[in-house]
């Protein structure tokens, strides 16, 4: 049997998705900024990240039989990082320039014990239907998506009426890549 995951993030959706696929966790958090080198490639930023919270919260770990598991998700359009939105007036920004257009998710994970650690990243393509101002607005306000990177959850309004297609996984734009967590832990 693999070692218990002990899941550093305070995210339901990470919880829920480790649940839903019937895979033992505990959560147990540690706080760590989220700062990149401003010249890391976009595509590397997510898998950064995870590494970076799983260092911050390796003091969680109370057993040679427990591994951890951090996750960090970006949504990327033209090369441009779009994270968690600050405020109403940056989360209608966001969306209008997701609107119509294709982006991509990036989730990184980091698996670490005692001894060793693997960072691995599920990556997806989201196809976004046009979404007129009014729709962003009330979506936004219905939803105040403050916590999601690129202001919108799958799980939600928009996820469920305007994007049309993905390529990759639902579980890696709803934040955890459950079948690469799977795949490594299975090995760990």
């Amino acid at each position: 049997m693999p070692k218990k995951i002990i899941l550093a993030s305070k995210s339901p959706r990470r919880s829920q998705l480790l649940t839903q696929a019937g895979i033992p966790f505990e959560v147990r958090t540690a706080d760590t900024e989220e700062i990149y080198p401003e010249d890391l490639d976009v595509l590397k930023v997510a898998p950064y990240l995870a590494k970076l919270k799983a260092d911050g919260a390796k003091h969680l770990l109370k057993s040679d039989e427990e591994v951890l598991l951090t996750a960090d998700s970006v949504v990327i359009l033209a090369g441009k990082i779009y994270g968690k939105p600050v405020d109403r007036a940056e989360a209608i920004a966001t969306l209008g320039l997701l609107s119509g257009n294709r982006h991509t998710v990036v989730t990184g994970c980091c698996l670490l014990d005692g001894e060793k650690h693997e960072v691995f990243a599920g990556v997806a393509e989201v196809y976004l239907n046009e979404m007129t101002t009014r729709e962003i607005e009330k979506y936004v306000d219905a939803y105040q998506p403050y916590d999601k990177a690129g202001s919108y959850a799958i799980q939600e309004w928009v996820g469920l009426a305007k994007i049309n297609r993905i390529e990759g996984t639902y579980p890696t734009i709803m934040g955890l890549p459950v079948d690469l967590v799977y795949s490594h832990w299975m090995e760990w």
